[in-house]
């Protein structure tokens, strides 16, 4: 077989030895390689020689350098950016809208009591701090409050900062100093923070009372909606028949039926028009105003949450189809009494993905679980940090957030079940490491649309027309011949495409292997006038190095080998008598047995050494080479 033929002869060329140099192979190299320079090297004189290696060395390293630069350019993995515009009819975006207040305070009044009236007193002691001019015949429940109290920080004497509680004395005999009379100019309120044990404390300022108490009540109403069952929450919220007034798609009449219901904890119940989930995505006819979506709404703010809804007006997201609607980080708010225009436009992105841009298609690379999947929505990066931010959460608090999706297994936090939930939420919500490694672990989609939206407002209805405007939707709705809407609840809304045109942003390699080797190649073509050819001959030459390394290995081995003495006898050597007889008697015969008792015997059919002199190696005086020797009958030999 030929490749048996062929390692035999790599066997004969290791018992051989080399059959040239390293010298001879580098003078073979620089005769025969197409590449400039080591030519002349070896057929100029001895200063040219000297010349022309300085020079051919000098040149060899600057094309490894170019060399160098250029892949570490290409394993950059930069990209570029191009812009190109379409036309063509698309489907119309879904369209997610809300209320600001996410309850109706009708509904949710007796879970709010304690702690409104809590509240109310908390105003009255920082608008009123004199101790005779607050209310002190209501009876509170400071079960809610000793989690989380707000305090007075004084700061007029910088050396000497007082920390103030409010209601002093009277509930709570650790408080650090009782309430006392202190300006709003001297003072900031301050929500104090403890552990369950209450030995680590911290406070989170603010700049003003308003912002002190509106999130110190969303953070006690955080505990007592997240100990409600969910579907007690949306049967608490807004319904779809009495926000949603009038709806006109194009030229095709809608209702709340073509609108699906999801709850979001902060805006309650909102509802996503042409969300693609049971039916397919509605195309839009016509770009402009009437070719779009009209929407009459009616937010019923008299019945908002008093201290949970401080903005009053309507929220609305604009998304793709199978997106879920992160509202509060990405929608718009629409004002009460207005007509609000969106004109929108289409930009889509379409990244390279890996190794180029840290994206990813589907989500499956993303070491995150997407808690938001039980919806049957696409992957986006919001889910991610949403998602991450919950399981930072789940882990380092015990528990998890009720603006979040619930891993399996896990409860939302309480002050009842978990006390010190808050001081360990408003810390994760305030580590840098929490943000950096979330940012670290989410991708980018590869693919996203993005829609620009052109926002115009004008008062409606005007004074004009709002007397039957209001008539005929207070009877459509409620079949009243009395005014039950008004102008500081009503919304309308037009959404529409400005036009067809689309915008396609997409990441190309701006590097790419076209370009790497064509810049190799330029460079080693100017400093060496070499080519591929010349490459293969320097890998050829490299190879023939290591073959005769190899060889000179082995050989130095088998060297070593034969330098190690070794014992002419296997067994105990004849004595001088024996041998003298052996060497004059050929039918003489040793004696095989021993006077001592451990003498070792001969073993059988063993022939003795015969006293002599060896012939001679007639093999080692060839004067010719081995490799002139060599011929395919000899490695059959073999």
């Amino acid at each position: 077989m030929p490749v048996k033929k062929y390692l035999l002869k790599c066997l004969h060329r290791l018992q051989k030895g080399p059959g040239y140099t390293y010298k001879e192979l580098l003078v073979w190299y620089c005769n025969n390689t197409n590449t400039h320079g080591p030519k002349r090297i070896i057929c100029e004189g001895p200063k040219k020689k000297a010349m022309w290696f300085l020079l051919t060395l000098l040149f060899a390293c600057l094309v490894c350098w170019q060399w160098g630069v250029f892949i570490q350019t290409y394993l950059s993995w930069e990209v570029s950016v191009s812009l190109s515009m379409g036309f063509k009819t698309m489907n119309f975006p879904a369209v997610t809208v809300c209320n600001s207040s996410p309850f109706q305070y009708s509904k949710v009044k007796h879970l709010l009591k304690d702690l409104d009236e809590l509240m109310e007193t908390v105003l009255d002691k920082i608008l009123a701090p004199e101790p005779s001019h607050t209310n002190t015949t209501r009876t509170l429940n400071f079960a809610i409050w000793n989690h989380t109290p707000l305090v007075l920080i004084d700061e007029r004497n910088p050396n000497h900062t007082v920390v103030l509680d409010l209601f002093g004395d009277s509930h709570n005999s650790s408080s650090p100093v009782p309430g006392s009379a202190c300006k709003a100019q001297g003072c900031k309120v301050a929500m104090r923070l403890c552990s369950v044990n209450g030995t680590v404390c911290t406070f989170r300022n603010f700049t003003s009372a308003t912002q002190a108490v509106t999130e110190w009540y969303i953070l006690q109403a955080t505990n007592i909606f997240s100990q409600v069952p969910r579907e007690d929450l949306m049967g608490m919220g807004y319904a779809p028949d009495r926000i949603i007034l009038a709806c006109l798609f194009g030229t095709e009449p809608c209702s709340h039926r073509n609108f699906t219901p999801i709850f979001y904890p902060d805006y309650g119940n909102c509802y996503i028009f042409n969300w693609g989930m049971t039916e397919k995505a509605l195309p839009s006819a016509n770009p402009g105003t009437e070719f779009g979506l009209k929407l009459t709404l009616d937010i019923g703010q008299e019945d908002y949450v008093p201290f949970l809804a401080s903005t009053a007006g309507a929220r609305l997201m604009l998304h793709e189809q199978r997106t879920y609607p992160f509202i509060r980080e990405e929608g718009i708010y629409a004002m009460a009494g207005t007509e609000t225009s969106i004109g929108v436009l289409v930009d889509k992105l379409q990244r390279k993905g890996e190794p180029y841009s840290p994206c990813t298609m589907n989500g499956s690379d993303v070491a995150i679980q997407n808690l938001y999947s039980d919806y049957n929505t696409t992957y986006s990066i919001q889910a991610c940090l949403h998602s991450c931010f919950q399981d930072h959460m789940v882990h380092n608090c015990s528990c998890g957030h009720y603006l979040y999706p619930l891993p399996a297994g896990e409860k939302y936090c309480n002050n009842r079940d978990f006390p010190d939930w808050a001081y360990c939420y408003l810390n994760l919500q305030m580590s840098v490491a929490q943000r950096e490694t979330c940012l670290s672990m989410c991708k980018e989609s590869c693919n996203d649309t993005q829609y620009k939206m052109t926002i115009s407002m004008a008062d409606w209805p005007s004074e004009a027309s709002e007397d039957w405007i209001f008539h005929v939707l207070s009877q459509e709705r409620d079949q009243s011949a009395n005014i039950t809407v008004s102008r500081k609840g009503v919304v309308k809304l037009n959404i529409y495409f400005q036009e067809f045109n689309y915008r396609t942003i997409e990441e190309s390699p701006a590097n790419n292997i076209v370009w790497l080797l064509s810049n190799l190649g330029g460079q080693f073509g100017f400093w060496m006038g070499g080519s591929v050819l010349c490459l293969i001959e320097f890998g050829e030459i490299i190879i023939d190095f290591i073959w005769i390394t190899i060889i000179k290995l082995v050989v130095f081995c088998k060297g070593l080998r034969r330098k190690r003495p070794q014992a002419p006898y296997t067994g105990p050597p004849p004595t001088v008598a024996e041998l003298v007889e052996a060497h004059t008697n050929f039918g003489f015969q040793p004696d095989t047995t021993s006077h001592s008792p451990h003498a070792e015997v001969y073993p059988d059919q063993q022939t003795l050494p015969i006293p002599g002199t060896p012939p001679p190696n007639y093999d080692s005086l060839r004067l010719q080479p081995l490799d002139t020797m060599e011929s395919d009958s000899e490695v059959e030999a073999i």
